[in-house]
C-alpha cells in the first residue's frame, strides 16, 4: 500500500484533475431539480416500459384447490409467467430492440459502464428507522458518498418476492430470496416506486443499479402451484413428471404439514426404470442423509383445475423448495418466464445489468445406463445463457455471473454467454499469499488464467460478499485434478495442490489460530476480509483488537483492494469492506448457524452511514457488529481512513484507464512475497505508448526488490501514479528496483520512449 501521506496528496491531486476534466453547473443541482423538464441530463440508463406491470389486487374467497376459480385467479395474479407475458408483450414488434449489438460478449464495454461495484446484503444494512433498504440505497447523500469514493454501481442482491405459497399464505425464502416466486418487490425491502428512484438517483448520479435473475429455479410460488393445478401451460416451466396412479405405490407418503417429500436412491432408480425420469445427477448439491438424498422430491396428491387428482416428481438441483426451471419444454414457458423477468427489471424497474444465478445447471439429459445424468456442462446451459445475455444486450445492459468454474469454463461461457464473470479463480490465491507471506499460487493462477484465454478485464474481482470465503479450487481439484503443476519446489498434481493450498488456508484462518472464523461445510471458510486479516496478524481474539491496531489491519486491507483496483476488470467491494466489519460471535447468531450454516457470523449488520448510532440490530433483525472503520461521512472527514485511502486508488484506476487496460505479464520476483503485474494502458494524449506495473508486497517485512519483465522497455521512465513523482528507469536488462514497506503497494506508470 502506497503510503498515508501519498495516498492523501494523490486523492487531493485526482480531485483537481476530475474537476478541471468535468466542468460543474455555476450551482449545484440536486435529484429533485433534476425532474424539472428544464434541466435535461443524458441518461446512461433507463426504463423503457409504456406502463409498469399491473399490479393486480384480487379478493381471497373460498378454498385454496385447484376447482376454486377464485383461488386460481389470485395465483394468475401473482404468477411471474403471467407477468412476463405482459410485459413482453410491450416490446414486440418495436424498433428500440434493434438498436444495441447482442450477439457477443462485451466485457470491456460492461467495464467501462460501471467498473467499481458496491454489493449490498438486504438484510444486514442499518437505515433510518422506518426507512426501507431501497429507500437508503437511493438516498442523495449515499450516492454523493460514493461519488467522492469512486463507486459507481450498487448491485442490490436479491429483492424480489421469494419463498412460497402454502394455500392463501406466502411462506418464507428457504435460500436468501434466491427462490423467486414474483417480479414484484418483496415489501420486506421497500417498494417498486422506491426501486425506480434508487435506479434514477444512480443513472443521476452516473451509476448503475444491478438486479438479480435465477433462470436456474423459482420458488414454491404461484407458478409451481398453477403447475401442480395442470393450469394450461404452467407444468411446462419446471422439470416435472405426472406419475399415473397405478404407480403411486413407487412413491413415499409426504409427512404431515409438508408438501413434498424427497427420494431415496431406491425409489429415484425405480421411476427411471419405469420410465418417468432421467434418474441420479453428477452430484447432489446439499446432500443431507434423511433430507436430500437426491435430486428429485414428490408431492402429495393435488387436485388440479380438472378436478383430477396428481402426484408429480419435480427435479430441485438445489432444495426441495426451488424446483428447476425446464429450458427445453415444448411450450417455452420456463424461457418465458425467465425473459420475462429480465425484461421486467430492466425496461420496467430500470436496472442497467444482472446477475445470472444458478444458470450453470439449465440442461439436464439422460444418459448410458447406469451411468448419471448429463446434468453439468450441458451445451443447454450454453445456448441458454447465450439467449438470456442476448436479450439484455438488446436491451442496453450487461450480465454477470456468480458461478464457482474451472478457467476453461470460464473461457467457454465468455465466449457468447454472460458479459462477466466473477474471479473465484485469484481470490483464495490472493488469500493464501497474504497468510503464508509467499505469492507464488498467486502467480500461478494469474499466469494460468492467461495461458488459457482468460483476460481479467472479463472478471469481477471482489473482497468480500455475502458469500463465504470459497476454496473449492474447483480448476485444480476437479477440471486438472490429474495433471502436474509445479509448486513449492516440487511438482504436483492439480488435486494434491488444490489440498495443500486448502489445509494453509484452514490453518491459517481458523482454529486456535482464528476461533472467530469458521468453517463453513467443505468449501470455504465463513469470515470478513477484516478477520482474514487479523488472523495473518496473529490477533487471536478480537476482543483484544484496540485502535493501536486498526492502521495496520487497514493497511493490509488497502493491500488488498490495490490487487483487486488495480488491474484490469470491475472491483467489488461491500459494506462490511467499506465500515471494516468483524465477525459476530456465535452466540449472537446460535440459531442461524444451529444447522451448520457458519456464513451468518460474517453477515453482521453495518450503519453504512451513521444514521442510527444506537440501533442494536438492522430492520430484519440480524445482530450489529463491530465497525473498525466507522460510517462513511465520519470516514470522508478523515484523510487517513480508509474510505478516503481507498478513494486514492480508485481515482488513479479511473485517471489511467486501468480497468480497461490488457494484462501481459505476470513475471517472476526476486522476493517470494513480492507480485508484479504488468499492463499495457490505452496511449496517452500524445499517443505515445504507456505500461502500467503493479507491484505489491504480501510479506510482512519490508522488501527491496527487483522488477524484470521482457515486456518491459529499456529506458522507459518510471513514475509513482500517487504522487506523479519519477523514481526509477528502466535499465537495458529490462528491469528497475523498487523498495516496498510489509504489505505496502505501488502502482507505477511506465513512459515508453519513442523508437528512433
Amino acid at each position: 500500500m502506497a503510503d498515508d501521506a501519498a495516498l492523501s496528496e494523490a486523492q487531493t491531486e485526482e480531485t483537481g484533475d476530475s474537476s478541471e476534466q468535468q466542468p460543474h453547473e455555476p450551482s449545484e443541482i440536486t435529484y429533485a431539480e433534476h425532474l424539472h423538464p428544464a434541466r435535461p441530463r443524458t441518461l446512461r440508463h433507463r426504463a423503457r416500459a409504456k406502463s409498469p406491470v399491473l399490479r393486480r389486487s384480487v379478493a381471497k374467497d373460498g378454498a385454496a384447490t385447484g376447482e376454486n376459480p377464485a383461488y386460481v385467479s389470485w395465483l394468475l395474479s401473482q404468477s411471474m409467467l403471467a407477468d412476463a407475458n405482459e410485459i413482453g408483450r410491450q416490446f414486440s414488434g418495436q424498433g428500440t430492440m434493434w438498436q444495441n449489438p447482442f450477439a457477443d460478449p462485451g466485457p470491456r464495454q460492461a467495464v467501462e459502464s460501471a467498473s467499481v461495484w458496491f454489493t449490498a446484503y438486504p438484510i444486514s444494512l442499518i437505515t433510518r428507522p422506518g426507512q426501507s433498504f431501497l429507500a437508503a440505497l437511493g438516498e442523495e447523500e449515499l450516492w454523493n458518498a460514493f461519488c467522492t469514493i469512486g463507486i459507481e454501481a450498487i448491485h442490490t442482491g436479491p429483492v424480489k418476492r421469494a419463498g412460497g405459497i402454502a394455500g392463501w399464505q406466502y411462506t418464507s425464502s428457504v435460500d436468501g430470496h434466491f427462490d423467486r416466486i414474483g417480479t414484484e418487490i418483496d415489501p420486506a425491502f421497500g417498494t417498486e416506486a422506491e426501486f425506480r428512484a434508487m435506479c434514477g438517483m444512480a443513472t443521476w448520479s452516473g451509476g448503475t443499479i444491478i438486479d438479480d435473475i435465477v433462470p436456474g429455479h423459482t420458488g414454491k410460488g404461484a407458478d409451481f402451484r398453477l403447475a401442480e393445478l395442470k393450469y394450461a401451460d404452467y407444468p411446462g416451466i419446471y422439470h416435472m413428471v405426472e406419475i399415473e396412479e397405478e404407480d403411486w405405490n413407487l412413491l413415499p407418503d409426504v409427512p404431515a404439514g409438508r408438501d413434498s417429500v424427497n427420494l431415496d436412491v431406491a425409489t429415484e432408480e425405480a421411476l427411471e426404470k419405469a420410465g418417468y425420469i432421467i434418474g441420479r445427477l453428477q452430484r447432489v448439491i446439499f446432500y443431507a442423509p434423511g433430507v436430500k438424498e437426491t435430486n428429485w422430491s414428490a408431492t402429495k396428491p393435488v387436485v388440479g383445475v380438472d378436478g383430477v387428482a396428481r402426484r408429480w416428481v419435480y427435479l430441485h438441483y438445489f432444495k426441495d423448495g426451488q424446483p428447476s426451471i425446464n429450458w427445453l419444454d415444448p411450450s417455452f414457458a420456463g424461457m418465458r418466464l425467465v425473459i420475462g423477468d429480465a425484461v421486467h427489471s430492466l425496461a420496467d424497474l430500470g436496472s442497467g445489468a444482472l446477475r445470472l444465478d444458478a444458470n450453470g445447471f439449465l440442461g439436464v439429459e439422460k444418459s448410458a445406463e447406469g451411468m448419471p445424468a448429463w446434468s453439468e456442462g450441458h451445451p443447454l446451459s450454453s445456448a441458454a445463457n447465450h439467449l438470456i445475455a442476448s436479450m439484455v444486450r438488446k436491451l442496453g445492459g450487461f450480465t454477470f455471473q456468480e458461478l464457482n468454474l474451472t478457467i476453461d469454463d470460464i473461457r467457454a461461457t465468455s465466449e457468447a454467454g454472460p458479459d462477466l464473470s466473477y474471479d473465484f479463480v485469484n481470490r483464495p490465491a490472493y488469500h493464501h499469499a497474504l497468510v503464508t507471506g509467499d505469492t507464488e499460487f498467486l502467480r500461478l493462477t494469474l499466469r494460468t488464467s492467461l495461458e488459457l484465454g482468460v483476460e481479467p478485464a472479463g472478471l469481477v474481482h471482489a473482497l468480500q460478499n455475502h458469500d463465504e470465503l470459497t476454496y473449492e479450487l474447483v480448476h485444480w481439484a476437479t477440471g486438472h485434478r490429474d495433471d502436474p503443476f509445479p509448486f513449492a519446489g516440487e511438482e504436483l498434481t492439480g488435486e494434491q495442490l488444490a489440498e495443500r493450498v486448502r489445509a494453509d488456508l484452514t490453518e491459517g484462518l481458523t482454529g486456535e489460530r482464528a476461533p472467530y472464523n469458521q468453517v463453513f461445510t467443505t468449501n470455504g471458510i465463513a469470515c470478513t476480509t477484516a478477520t482474514v486479516i487479523a488472523a495473518t496478524l496473529g490477533l487471536s481474539s478480537l476482543d483484544t483488537i484496540t485502535d493501536d491496531d486498526v492502521p495496520e489491519i487497514m493497511r493490509v486491507h488497502l493491500l488488498l483492494a490495490m490487487f483487486n483496483a488495480l488491474q484490469p476488470g470491475v472491483f467489488a467491494l461491500s459494506g462490511w469492506d467499506l465500515t471494516g466489519m468483524l465477525t459476530l460471535p456465535a452466540d449472537d447468531v446460535a440459531e442461524l448457524i444451529g444447522e451448520g450454516d457458519t456464513r451468518w457470523v460474517h453477515r453482521a449488520a453495518h450503519d453504512l452511514m451513521g444514521v442510527a448510532p444506537h440501533a442494536v440490530r438492522s430492520a430484519s433483525g440480524m445482530p450489529r457488529g463491530r465497525s473498525l472503520y466507522g460510517p462513511l461521512p465520519a470516514q470522508l472527514e478523515d484523510e487517513r481512513s480508509f474510505a478516503r485511502q481507498l478513494q486514492a486508488i480508485l481515482a488513479v484506476r479511473s485517471r489511467y484507464g486501468i480497468a480497461v487496460a490488457r494484462q501481459v505479464d505476470i513475471p517472476d520476483v526476486s522476493h517470494r512475497g513480492m507480485l508484479v503485474m504488468v499492463h499495457e494502458l490505452d496511449p496517452g494524449e500524445d499517443g505515445d505508448r504507456r505500461m502500467h506495473v503493479t507491484v505489491l508486497n504480501f510479506a510482512a517485512e519490508p522488501v527491496v526488490g527487483t522488477v524484470r519483465s521482457e515486456h518491459l522497455v529499456p529506458g522507459s521512465r518510471v513514475t509513482d501514479m500517487f504522487t506523479d513523482k519519477e523514481c526509477a528507469v528502466v535499465d537495458d536488462l529490462q528491469a528497475f528496483v523498487v523498495e516496498l514497506e510489509p504489505h505496502q503497494g505501488h502502482a507505477l506508470l511506465l513512459e515508453v520512449p519513442a523508437e528512433d
